[in-house]
């Protein structure tokens, strides 16, 4: 019977066309035992704690846990259905206990503890070293009740994450407003022929709004209506809280405030039973930063350089509001509205101007042109099973040889839960039982709107962006030359450095030598004019002092609710706080952002947001390698490109991330370039 699952297929690639939520159950009553059967086998008192040996049954084992499991997740976030959820929902229990008890066993941990690490090579090494980290923070020291403890918290913190992200997917999705056309004046024409399209659908008049990305950030920017625009920045900043009106109405059980509370307490209790003083501390033991404190220090001074900057972006805007908009009093569902325009009247410039450049196959075409010359791979049409018509599927050559595969998945839609992400179907592995090589597998996916009238879909320069950071992040799974499965590609990685080969590509997109070869009028097919290019670059750093204070409050608050303890129950007084600190706008009293801060409560962030600041730093300094080495015309040294190739991508989480940065950079990275590229240090 096995053999008809297509979860238990591991052939090739995931049969993500032809497995249904009823295939999940079965396939993990034969992949559990078979891993538990692994576990006992290596833990026996006679089996040798020799490293391949073990992997050759365990990993192996596990492995095909992992990548089941990987694609029942990965469809539960892009193609959602109750049936799917309810399954999901049903084996995330089993699934969670399995991997809590592995990390936990004393006997694995035993094995590890007498395995003669000289006989390891440099990547076994360094593998055994994480995984030896790995058992502590896992609770492999703990015996009797508190490990029985540790191992429930584990588990209630998966079903507690799992519902916090489906009442925010729910309270998106639920919202809509049906309103007429004059309400809408200044929104630009593609999000008018959508929700028009959407309003049709439906079988009623008018515009159906929605609160997802596409549809809710345009009209923030471009509505001149203030009352239509408070109206979606309140249904926005209430989702999945005590203010929203679903929760007030008939919705009660949506509003997460009691499971931040509860996941808060249990990351305590958590860290207190590992011997930390508190959640971020135990956080930070797997991470670059050395403990809560110096992180606190590096977004305060982060802060203080940008708080001149930020201010005067307000000033600006406030003179602004009132000369031109009539504005005398702005509210904070009116700065989005402000800020569009104030950039339009000073770099005679709209993100609506650029986009029927940037069209999603044009766009595509010159992301792999620049991954293809700068590092020597050839990236080709290719296919596989997928879970939509909308996925294509490609494959990565050099020399001819396959490097690896992934799934691009670009558009926003129904049962796709929001965001962009980059994920792992499989990861590169020189496999211990066949002695075959495993090539890496790759999701990368975006939430970009739809095409409208069999026009291909137009990203704004924030998707682009977006897209080429996916991208990144991609290329350091597959790009990677490691054969140690647990440090190949992203595995292994400090988590504040993680995003350093994301950002990196990000600069990308501000190259006129790369972007002009990735834009085509969608009417006309003219590429994108200099003289645009050269304005949305004298836009790029507006309000970056604004932009840069709002991530490190959400920094902050993340930091302060993991080592806060108990103070931390109330965490609307510490939002207040850090706010109170940091913020030169203020959030009306109402808001609820933590309630949707899915990052730190359902996404692996937890005390761990300000790793995109720290990565910013690690990239903008290694981009700046790529400056100072560019062609007169602004092309990239291709030689610059292989030496980050060699000593960052391809060596993946093989070697700590700050030898490798230092490999590459020659020293230890620097604040400086990422204030100079975000226009604010004292040389501008």
């Amino acid at each position: 019977m096995s053999h008809a699952n297509p979860l238990l297929n591991f052939v090739d690639l995931p049969l993500f066309d032809s497995i249904e939520p009823a295939h999940i159950a079965p396939a993990l009553d034969e992949l559990l035992p078979a891993a538990d059967a692994a576990l006992e086998q290596v833990t026996a008192v006679d089996f040798p704690a020799e490293w391949s040996r073990m992997a050759s049954v365990l990993d192996v084992a596990t492995e095909r846990l992992s990548r089941a499991w990987g694609a029942i997740s990965h469809l539960h976030s892009v193609a959602d259905t109750p049936e799917l959820r309810a399954a999901y929902a049903e084996a995330l229990p089993r699934v969670t206990e399995f991997w809590t008890r592995l990390g936990a066993d004393e006997r694995l941990y035993a094995k590890y503890k007498t395995m003669d690490v000289n006989s390891l090579n440099a990547e076994q090494k360094h593998a055994h070293s994480l995984a030896m980290r790995n058992f502590v923070l896992s609770g492999a020291e703990l015996t009797g009740s508190a490990k029985e403890r540790f191992a429930a918290i584990q588990e209630r913190q998966a079903e507690l994450s799992q519902k916090f992200s489906e009442n925010v997917l729910d309270a998106t999705d639920q919202w809509s407003a049906i309103v007429a056309a004059e309400e809408l004046a200044g929104v630009p024409d593609d999000v008018l022929q959508t929700t028009r399209a959407a309003a049709k659908k439906d079988g009623v008049a008018g515009h159906k709004l929605n609160l997802k990305m596409p549809c809710y950030l345009p009209i923030m920017q471009f509505a001149h209506s203030s009352s239509l625009r408070e109206k979606l920045y309140r249904a926005y900043a209430t989702r999945a809280s005590d203010q929203s009106e679903a929760v007030q109405a008939d919705k009660p059980e949506q509003d997460n405030t009691k499971y931040i509370q509860e996941i808060l307490a249990l990351r305590q209790e958590e860290a207190e039973l590992l011997g930390y003083a508190n959640y971020a501390e135990v956080s930070l033991a797997a991470k670059m930063a050395q403990s809560p404190a110096e992180v606190m220090a590096f977004l305060r001074d982060l802060a203080k350089r940008a708080r001149p900057y930020a201010e005067q972006d307000v000033t600006e805007m406030r003179a602004f509001a009132a000369e031109h908009l009539n504005l005398q009093d702005p509210q904070p569902w009116d700065w989005p509205y402000i800020g569009e325009k104030l950039k339009e009247a000073r770099y005679a410039f709209s993100e609506q101007e650029v986009k029927p450049y940037f069209t999603a196959p044009k766009v595509l075409a010159g992301l792999f042109k620049i991954v293809e010359t700068l590092f020597e791979v050839s990236i080709r049409r290719d296919s596989a099973p997928a879970w939509h018509p909308a996925v294509e599927f490609y494959r990565i050559e050099r020399a001819g040889q396959l490097v690896g595969q992934f799934y691009l998945d670009p558009g926003a839609r129904a049962g796709k839960r929001g965001g962009a992400w980059m994920d792992d179907v499989r990861a590169r592995w020189l496999r211990p039982d066949t002695g075959a090589l495993q090539t890496p597998v790759a999701h990368l996916v975006c939430n970009f709107a739809e095409g409208v009238n069999g026009k291909p879909p137009l990203l704004t320069h924030d998707d682009v962006i977006t897209l080429f950071h996916e991208c990144g992040h991609g290329l350091h799974h597959m790009l990677t030359q490691v054969n140690e499965r647990d440090v190949s590609g992203i595995s292994g990685v400090e988590w504040d450095a993680v995003e350093l080969p994301s950002q990196f590509m990000e600069n990308f997109c501000w190259e006129w030598s790369v972007l002009r070869h990735m834009t085509a009028h969608v009417d006309t097919g003219e590429p994108l004019p200099r003289e645009l290019f050269d304005k949305m670059l004298a836009a790029k750093n507006f309000q970056s002092g604004l932009q840069t204070l709002r991530q490190i409050e959400f920094s902050l608050v993340d930091m302060r609710l993991h080592t806060e303890g108990e103070k931390a129950q109330d965490f609307m007084q510490v939002l207040r706080d850090v706010r109170a600190e940091v913020a030169v706008l203020q959030a009306p009293t109402w808001g609820r952002t933590l309630h949707t801060f899915s990052h730190i409560f359902a996404g692996g962030y937890a005390a761990g947001y300000y790793s995109y600041k720290w990565a910013e730093v690690l990239s903008a300094d290694a981009y700046a390698a790529f400056e100072e080495t560019a062609a007169a015309d602004g092309t990239p040294s291709i030689d610059t490109g292989r030496r980050y190739r060699e000593t960052i991508l391809e060596v993946g989480g093989s070697r700590p991330a700050m030898e490798s940065f230092k490999a590459f950079r020659g020293r230890e990275p620097q604040l400086d370039a990422l204030l100079r590229h975000q226009g604010m240090s004292a040389a501008h």
